[in-house]
């Protein structure tokens, strides 16, 4: 049975291509609104869009457009009237040619790093929450809020203070300081949770259904599908900076599992709407998780269909989701395209993080320590082509999880201020 309720969104239909929300499981079909579970099968939704609006769109217009997520608002399902937009202006962020990085592993195709750190909260969370709370005032929401491992909060605050609205975000209480502080620093209310993130979710999915929670935005519970339709510009932007054309594999680090989902579907409608060809044999997409938080890598090495939750250890706190909402998609959109997942244990991501740093000048958070670990693996197990093109995620700044690296990363010498010394320590040799 499909459902079939009136239209009752601020959504704009004559100038957004959105059309409807639909469910994943069982394809009920719903308004632009606020909801994000299937009221007949509780499955997630997602937005539905009208194809021959995409269609219309060219590359002209786009790179017409301004330098952000926003050049891509007629492929988005809010914010195509500039004035109506919540937003920090992120996205075009760096594609950087990884030449030194491939060479070290034994790739010998073309290697890139799409560097989200340089958003304006310093990760990819930019772009979803410019969407969400976007399509969350246009739904009439007055106070933002968000369930966070970090990156997160940082970025719903900062939306927050830039659009004059009282925020709201929620942290397990172990957070690492540095995104501690990069959220309380905007001014809204930071409120630490004794529990996991898992435990944070689930209180905010308690908190929206209540009275006092009516006139807020949980970007990612109840405005979530439009939430995870801001994470499909980082595919756009990597097609368009690679001169309209899709990488033959793709190394995405996992929590919710969403990021990569919505990777996949930007390269999908982009084919399907004739914007770029797909290359030859398709694309691959390949998942990145932590050894403390795997459980989608590991119903995939298990030939599992359903993911068993787990209780997160380790210092990747980012990707540290133990009961992933997307889990089951993230599989299927491997396994489509004929990719594969593993996990690097905390030694291995804080070697990923100073291998990249050194090879390219990037310094990422824990996350993009995991996807690098990662990428060796694959490379290693014959997993990944090495001679294919190849395009990795990293979805953070490094100055947000110092500690991982603190111990192993300082000055090389120690010197007196003086020539002597300076000789003494081979400087001048």
């Amino acid at each position: 049975m499909t459902s079939t309720l009136p239209a009752v969104s601020g959504i704009d239909t004559t100038r957004s291509p959105a059309r409807a929300l639909v469910c994943r499981a069982c394809s009920a079909r719903y308004p632009l609104a606020a909801q994000h579970a299937c009221y007949e099968c509780f499955g997630p939704l997602e937005v539905d869009y009208d194809i021959a609006a995409l269609a219309t769109v060219t590359r002209e217009q786009i790179e017409a457009g301004p330098n952000s997520i926003w050049r891509y608002a007629a492929l988005l399902p809010a914010g195509q009237d500039p004035a109506t937009r919540v937003t920090l202006d992120p996205g075009l962020t760096p594609l950087v040619a990884a030449g030194n990085l491939a060479a070290e592993l034994g790739l010998t195709g073309p290697l890139w790093v799409k560097d989200d750190s340089a958003n304006p909260t310093h990760s990819f969370k930019d772009r979803v929450v410019s969407v969400a709370l976007t399509a969350a005032r246009a739904l009439g929401f007055t106070r933002y809020a968000c369930a966070s491992t970090g990156n997160l909060a940082n970025s719903v605050a900062a939306h927050a203070a830039r659009a004059g609205v009282p925020s709201v975000v929620f942290i397990p209480s172990d957070l690492e300081q540095g995104k501690v502080v990069t959220t309380a620093v905007y001014g809204g209310d930071l409120v630490a949770i004794d529990g996991s993130y898992d435990d944070v979710n689930r209180l905010c999915g308690e908190l929206v259904e209540t009275d006092e929670f009516e006139d807020t935005a949980f970007v990612n519970v109840n405005v979530r599908p439009f939430y995870a339709e801001g994470s499909k510009t980082l595919g756009y932007e990597v097609a368009e900076q690679l001169g309209w054309r899709i990488p033959a594999q793709v190394v995405i680090p996992m929590a919710s599992g969403e990021l990569l989902t919505k990777i996949d579907k930007a390269f999908t409608e982009l084919v399907e709407i004739g914007l770029v060809e797909a290359p030859a044999g398709g694309w691959k997409v390949f998942g990145a998780q932590s050894a403390g938080c795997n459980p989608i890598a590991t119903a995939l090495h298990d030939e599992r269909d359903t993911i068993v939750p787990v209780k997160p250890t380790g210092i990747a706190k980012s990707l540290n989701i133990g009961d992933p909402a997307a889990g089951v998609y993230a599989l299927e959109a491997v396994r489509r395209t004929g990719g594969w997942m593993e996990y690097a244990d905390d030694d291995e991501i804080r070697a990923g993080i100073r291998l990249l740093a050194r090879t390219t000048g990037v310094f990422a958070e824990t996350a993009g320590g995991v996807t690098v670990a990662v990428l060796r693996k694959l490379v290693e197990s014959g997993r990944l082509d090495p001679t294919a093109e190849t395009v990795v995620f990293n979805t953070g700044e490094g100055l947000k999880t110092l500690d991982a690296v603190a111990a192993t990363a300082g000055p090389t010498h120690r010197i007196k201020p003086n020539l002597r010394a300076a000789r003494d320590a081979g400087l001048l040799s």
